[in-house]
């Protein structure tokens, strides 16, 4: 049977947030917590990492929680999104540079190979969606949304020219919105 988080739950969840207390961070752990953690880790790759970025992620959702506005997605979209941003800056970083530079590699072996920690995108039904969509645009998604690429590292990677790339990311958002019954207004 699929996971699904009540719509009253979620509501509840904001709700709390919204007033400042603390059961709603509880119940946010509760209910997306594995979700979270799991695209984090797909990012980042280390577990102590993602364990920080899933932390700085929750208080980011904390603080940022009056931005969210319901009329503009879908309450796991805003959390996914933060979350990808907040673990891609984390890579990013001059500290995480230079701290991946000086893993041994059995370490990242272990890491990349004996915990393998999956987004699990059937939990909000987003794999059965993207892959209702051409392949050149799926792959696309994957790459930018769940994989942490840029633009720019997804064209290197495909060998596609930036625009190519960014036009593709728009026309895949369009159908996306038009599958979600989302007419921009």
């Amino acid at each position: 049977m699929e996971k699904t988080v009540n719509i009253d739950v979620e509501q509840r969840i904001i709700h709390l947030l919204k007033e400042r207390d603390q059961d709603g961070i509880h119940l946010l752990y509760r209910h997306y917590g594995a979700l979270i953690y799991g695209l984090i880790y797909k990012i980042v790759q280390l577990e102590d990492l993602a364990e920080n970025v899933m932390q700085d992620t929750f208080m980011k959702i904390w603080q940022r929680i009056e931005t969210y506005n319901a009329s503009k997605g879908k309450f796991i979209g805003w959390i996914i999104y933060i979350a990808r941003n907040t673990a891609i800056d984390a890579i990013r970083s001059k500290n995480f540079q230079h701290h991946k530079q000086t893993i041994p590699v059995q370490e990242t072996l272990s890491n990349h190979l004996g915990y393998a920690t999956e987004l699990n995108t059937d939990y909000i039904g987003i794999k059965e969606v993207v892959g209702k969509l051409e392949a050149k645009y799926a792959d696309i998604l994957d790459l930018i949304y769940f994989a942490g690429f840029t633009h720019a590292e997804a064209a290197k990677h495909l060998d596609l020219p930036l625009g190519t790339v960014k036009s593709r990311v728009r026309k895949a958002i369009q159908e996306l919105r038009k599958y979600f019954g989302y007419d921009g207004h």
